[in-house]
């Protein structure tokens, strides 16, 4: 089994080439556009393609793309599909090198990329994810606001009793540098204020963080939905918002990301193929949402020419 890891705020002004409406600025792989891509998708995995596809990225979204690489090789069994979920610093390192075929990220590659490695990448929206504190079960802090969360992990609040907890040292389990999931809790919390507190530890990927917190008293770190377990730890509430899909499409759950996956203009016929049926109705129709994702026209938000996000 393979390894399971745009913000508003953050990369605000990046997306002003990107469509008016999240969802509609989808481009396929040497120029197809959404309703394109949506045709060709729907059909994909009944056309006979061949070849392979290896991407690397967000390790927030891998289950996604993985139980989608299932289907199509099923319908394609001569496309071999493979991967990782290193980071989306990684993956768009990787795709704009030529190492992998498909660059998976939770943010924008302009914001980890140089302008001559974008140029030449091409973006699909394929997904959205609500992401949230989580905390260890020990934990009796159930509501956190984007304030004390900054507190938080910027190590001015390290006692549970300071935010209506018990009298416990705070363990902050943060994810290492280059995580677009890193990326996007700090872009929500802290806005463009510099973060320099790196946490008691730095974690590679969102299993890792399942993992660490699991096993850690009054430990507080951050998670895409998809990875909430309630055996495991507690989620949270943000400024009294529950960390719920529906809260997520009207902006009212104020931290999540838009999962993008980047392949080369010139990708071969085998990834532009996958990239297609990831826009498809077969995905976006059933397995977007059965793996704890919204499907990105189901969001209830708007970007203005400039590539402003904000609430309808």
């Amino acid at each position: 089994m393979l390894d399971q890891a745009y913000s508003r705020r953050q990369f605000l002004g990046l997306a002003g080439g990107l469509a008016s409406i999240v969802g509609l600025g989808l481009v396929g792989c040497g120029g197809s556009g959404a309703s394109d891509a949506a045709d060709k998708g729907s059909a994909a995995a009944a056309e006979s393609v061949s070849g392979e596809v290896t991407y690397d990225g967000a390790s927030s979204f891998q289950a996604l793309v993985e139980a989608a690489a299932e289907k199509f090789m099923d319908a394609n069994p001569d496309v071999s599909i493979s991967g990782s979920g290193n980071g989306s610093g990684k993956g768009l390192t990787a795709v704009a090198a030529g190492t992998v075929t498909i660059g998976n990220s939770d943010v924008f590659a302009e914001t980890k990329l140089e302008a001559d490695q974008v140029k030449n990448l091409v973006d699909h929206e394929v997904a959205v994810v609500g992401m949230g504190p989580v905390v260890s079960k020990n934990v009796k802090v159930d509501d956190l606001s984007l304030e004390q969360l900054k507190g938080i992990f910027s190590g001015q609040i390290t006692n549970w009793k300071e935010v209506g907890g018990d009298d416990a040292t705070i363990v902050v389990l943060n994810r290492k540098a280059g995580s677009g999931s890193r990326a996007t809790f700090e872009a929500a919390v802290f806005g463009d204020e510099a973060v320099d507190f790196k946490g008691d530890a730095e974690l590679d990927k969102s299993g890792d963080v399942q993992t660490q917190i699991a096993s850690t008293d009054n430990a507080i770190s951050y998670l895409d939905f998809s990875h909430f377990d309630d055996s495991k730890f507690n989620a949270i509430k943000v400024e009294g918002v529950e960390p719920k899909s529906e809260n997520v499409t009207d902006d009212s759950f104020k931290i999540w990301a838009t999962e993008h996956m980047y392949c080369s203009k010139d990708a071969y016929e085998a990834t532009k193929a996958f990239l297609d049926f990831m826009l498809s109705d077969d995905v976006q129709g059933k397995l977007v949402e059965e793996q704890g994702f919204i499907p990105v026209s189901a969001m209830k938000v708007v970007k203005d020419a400039s590539g402003k996000v904000s609430a309808k």
